[in-house]
């Protein structure tokens, strides 16, 4: 129960690090606290006592000479390691995670989004009024969508799609693996108009602008034609009436024999530790969202005129769950 209570602890001592960029000053050889507290400009006492409690987890190991080096497990925290979760531990760990989440006892007894009472806005609107979140916000999911990416490009079938329209797709990482993995396939990015302009030159750079176009729009408006729409880690933001309208309509602009996939951490039943309960409390504070069940998807795709089909694991916490049209 103690190591349970002091885990905020290590989480914040886990985000000094990410935002100082320690792993990245330990990628090629150990230093000392000395040394990467002048590197970043910080309290070489102070600093070493991060070091030294991460050190106590396995982030960090200290040689002889009081040298820190990077475990493979710090080296997650790498900027430029694929699937890096630098910006992910930044962005769930930082300025605005950590003021909602004081407030969850909010949400628990009044069943509010504690973001909003602590910021006046949405998460959303927040964003596009503070550029330097959103860019770290976009960091987190870019990095933690490449790995999710390859994960759900190699767990699925594509070969009887002919257009995928990724639903809210952000700078296009995940379609990119799907259309690299899958030559014949054209695809579609819809996002909002300024996510699509910056996701057009990822595209250009991964030679796909032939095969992929983009459309700005909102999923609440409207969605573009295709016959395979997949929505990674949408789903989850929003409740079940704001998920259901955009689910319908996907499904009214489906082409007949179409589906719909949404890449999501289904909660599975038992006492087994769990990323997707614990990111069910994430979603209640930060977005009015949720985590759901198998039968909360199916029972939720169904209100959309969509019938769930099956649920596709893969090697990362996320599945893929597939829906026709019912």
């Amino acid at each position: 129960m103690l190591h349970m209570i002091q885990g905020f602890w290590v989480s914040r001592a886990l985000y000094v690090a990410a935002k100082l960029g320690l792993p990245d000053l330990l990628k090629d050889e150990p230093k000392s606290s000395r040394d990467l507290a002048e590197a970043t400009g910080t309290h070489a006492p102070s600093l070493y006592r991060v070091l030294r409690a991460l050190h106590s987890v396995g982030v960090f190991a200290e040689d002889d000479q009081g040298r820190f080096l990077l475990t493979p497990l710090g080296a997650t925290l790498r900027t430029d390691v694929p699937g890096s979760l630098r910006y992910f531990a930044i962005e769930e760990l930082g300025e605005n995670h950590y003021p909602a989440w004081e407030k969850v006892l909010h949400s628990v007894k009044t069943g509010e989004i504690a973001f909003n009472q602590v910021y006046g806005a949405s998460k959303w609107q927040y964003m596009v009024e503070h550029s330097d979140e959103a860019a770290i916000f976009d960091a987190a999911m870019s990095s933690f969508s490449s790995v999710v990416a390859a994960a759900v490009a190699a767990a699925y079938d594509f070969s009887s799609s002919a257009t995928v329209v990724d639903v809210g797709g952000g700078d296009g990482t995940l379609l990119t693996a799907i259309l690299k993995r899958n030559p014949a396939l054209r695809g579609v990015l819809a996002d909002l108009p300024h996510v699509t302009e910056r996701a057009q030159g990822r595209l250009q750079t991964e030679g796909l602008a032939e095969r992929c176009e983009t459309a700005a729009g909102s999923f609440f408006d409207s969605a573009p034609a295709g016959d395979t729409y997949v929505l990674k880690w949408i789903i989850h933001d929003w409740d079940d009436q704001q998920s259901a309208a955009i689910l319908k309509n996907c499904r009214s602009a489906m082409a007949a024999g179409g589906r719909v996939l949404l890449v999501e951490a289904v909660i599975h039943p038992g006492t087994a530790a769990s990323f997707s309960k614990c990111m069910d409390l994430n979603m209640l504070v930060m977005t009015g969202g949720r985590e759901r069940t198998e039968a909360e998807y199916r029972a939720l795709l169904d209100s959309a005129g969509l019938r769930l089909t099956r649920v596709i694991p893969t090697h990362t916490e996320m599945s893929v769950i597939e829906a026709v049209q019912a």
